[in-house]
């Protein structure tokens, strides 16, 4: 079983970037699920001190790169944690385009955002678990893919 952490990334630090999705992944891989992150393989960020939306001069991390990959990812999938609960009052595109991609493929979609997130609309949450919390997410998901 796979699962893909989505989350936003543009505007984030590295560590902001990927210190929950290792936390998820340790605890999801102890369950028995696979879980795949979007800055895997990209220590060459890591001195960063706001990620860019793009870089064009890596190929992970150009657009092309970024979305080939990351659909792939995501179609590849069998659910997807989103933790939103990072993204201030920006609101992240490539995180909303994630979600959509998931629920085109009918792939389960659990959303971690507080209520007041800007993220918080109907066509986002629609048909999706959301939560407040990672653990809660975390949950979810292990409910979702595990007997």
């Amino acid at each position: 079983m796979k699962v893909y952490l989505a989350g936003p990334i543009t505007g984030q630090t590295y560590g902001g970037s990927t210190g929950w999705r290792d936390e998820v992944k340790t605890i999801l891989e102890n369950r028995g699920i696979r879980a795949y992150s979007p800055m895997r393989g990209k220590a060459y960020l890591s001195a960063e001190e706001k990620m860019a939306d793009t870089y064009t001069d890596k190929t992970m991390s150009s657009i092309n790169g970024i979305n080939v990959r990351d659909y792939n990812d995501v179609k590849t999938s069998d659910a997807v944690l989103v933790n939103l609960l990072p993204s201030g009052n920006r609101v992240s595109i490539g995180t909303v385009m994630e979600i959509a991609w998931a629920r085109m493929a009918q792939i389960p979609v659990v959303i971690v955002m507080n209520e007041d997130n800007v993220h918080n609309h109907g066509m986002l949450i629609y048909g999706n678990i959301v939560v407040p919390t990672i653990e809660q997410g975390v949950e979810a998901v292990s409910q979702i893919l595990l007997p």
